[in-house]
C-alpha cells in the first residue's frame, strides 16, 4: 500500500506543479508582468514547489535526512540527468546574460550551504546542524536574488510592452481556481510522499538521507525534467536551462532556508560528499556557460552518465 500511495503522491505533485505554473503564468500575464520575470520566477519556482513542500513537511516531522537529502539530491539530478537529457535532445546554447549570471549565483548558494553545515570543522561543535540562524542567512541570500531578478525584469519591461499587442481576455476565476487547486495538490501530494517514502525506507533498512537523495529527489524533480525537455523540443533552450538553474537556487536558498527556520536540521557526515559533488557539478556547468556557451550532446552524455555513477555510489555507500 505504501508503494501505491507513493506513486499517487508523486502524481499529485507533478500535476499540481503543472496546474500551478499554468494558472500563475496566466495571472502574471493578465497583470502585465514581464515574460522574463514569469520565466525566471514562476516557472522555475513552480517546478520546485514539490521540493519545497516535501522538505518543509519533512522538517515539520523532524525528518532532517529527507529534508536536506531531497534538496541536494534534486539539485544533482537537475544538473546531471535533466541537463544531460535536455542537451541530448537539443544542444543548450547559453546565450542569455541572465543565465550566465544565475549560474555563478547557484555556485555561491552551494558554497554557502557547505560553509553553514560545517559546524564541526569550522566551530568545533559536536554535531553539524543547519540552524535557524543559518536558515535566515539563506533566506537573506534568496531576498537578494529576488531583488536581482526584479531589476532584470524591470529593465526588460519596456521592451516587453513595446512588442506585446495582445489584448486577450484572461479568465480570472478559472486561473485563480487552477492556481489554488494546483497548490493544494502539491501540498497534499507532498505529505503523502514524505510519509510513505519514510515507511519504505524503514522497511528496507535505508537511511532517511538516502531516501531523500534518491526516491524523493527524483520524484520531486520530475516537473523540472518534463518542463526542460518540453522546452528543448520547442528549441527554447534559454527556458530549459533557466528553469534548471532557477530551481536549484530556489531549492537551496528558499527551501532549505525555510525548512531550517521551522526546525534546526541535523546533517549526516556522509552528506558532505554529496554537497561537494553538487558544487563540482555546478562549476562544470559554469565553465560550459562561460567558455563554450553550448552544452552539446557530448557534455549531455557525460552529465547523464555522471548521475548513473552517482546513484550506484550512494547505494553502495549505504
Amino acid at each position: 500500500m505504501a508503494y501505491i500511495l507513493l506513486i499517487v503522491g508523486f502524481a499529485l505533485l507533478i500535476k499540481g506543479a503543472d496546474y500551478f505554473v499554468k494558472g500563475a503564468s496566466n495571472l502574471a500575464t493578465a497583470l502585465r508582468v514581464s515574460p522574463l520575470l514569469v520565466g525566471l520566477t514562476i516557472v522555475a519556482f513552480g517546478t520546485s514547489s514539490p521540493e519545497a513542500t516535501v522538505s518543509i513537511l519533512a522538517a515539520l516531522d523532524e525528518n532532517a535526512g529527507v529534508a536536506i537529502g531531497n534538496v541536494v539530491g534534486s539539485n544533482i539530478f537537475n544538473i546531471t540527468l535533466v541537463v544531460g537529457l535536455t542537451a541530448l535532445i537539443n544542444p543548450l546554447r547559453v546565450e542569455s546574460e541572465t543565465i550566465r549570471k544565475e549560474i555563478p549565483f547557484t555556485l555561491l548558494a552551494s558554497v554557502a550551504l557547505l560553509i553553514l553545515i560545517s559546524d564541526m570543522f569550522l566551530q568545533a561543535f559536536s554535531t553539524n546542524n543547519l540552524s535557524r540562524s543559518d536558515g535566515f542567512i539563506l533566506l537573506l541570500f534568496f531576498t537578494i536574488f529576488l531583488y536581482y531578478i526584479f531589476e532584470v525584469a524591470r529593465r526588460s519591461r519596456g521592451k516587453s510592452d513595446a512588442t506585446s499587442n495582445s489584448k486577450e481576455e484572461i479568465k480570472w476565476t478559472r486561473n485563480i481556481f487552477i492556481t489554488i487547486g494546483g497548490l493544494g495538490a502539491i501540498i497534499f501530494g507532498g505529505d503523502i510522499v514524505v510519509r510513505n517514502a519514510t515507511t519504505i525506507a524503514t522497511s528496507f533498512g535505508m537511511s532517511e538521507t538516502l531516501v531523500g537523495l534518491t526516491i524523493v529527489a527524483v520524484g520531486t524533480s520530475l516537473p523540472e525534467l518534463i518542463t526542460s525537455i518540453t522546452a528543448a523540443v520547442k528549441k527554447e533552450t534559454d527556458i530549459a536551462l533557466g528553469n534548471i538553474v532557477g530551481s536549484n537556487i530556489f531549492n537551496i536558498l528558499f527551501v532549505l532556508g525555510t525548512a531550517s527556520v521551522i526546525t534546526p536540521l541535523a546533517v549526516e557526515s556522509k552528506l558532505f560528499v554529496d554537497v561537494i559533488l553538487m558544487i563540482i557539478l555546478t562549476i562544470f556547468l559554469l565553465l560550459f556557460s562561460r567558455t563554450r556557451f553550448t552544452i552539446g550532446k557530448t557534455e549531455g552524455t557525460l552529465l547523464a552518465a555522471a548521475y548513473v555513477i552517482y546513484i550506484l555510489f550512494i547505494i553502495i555507500r549505504n
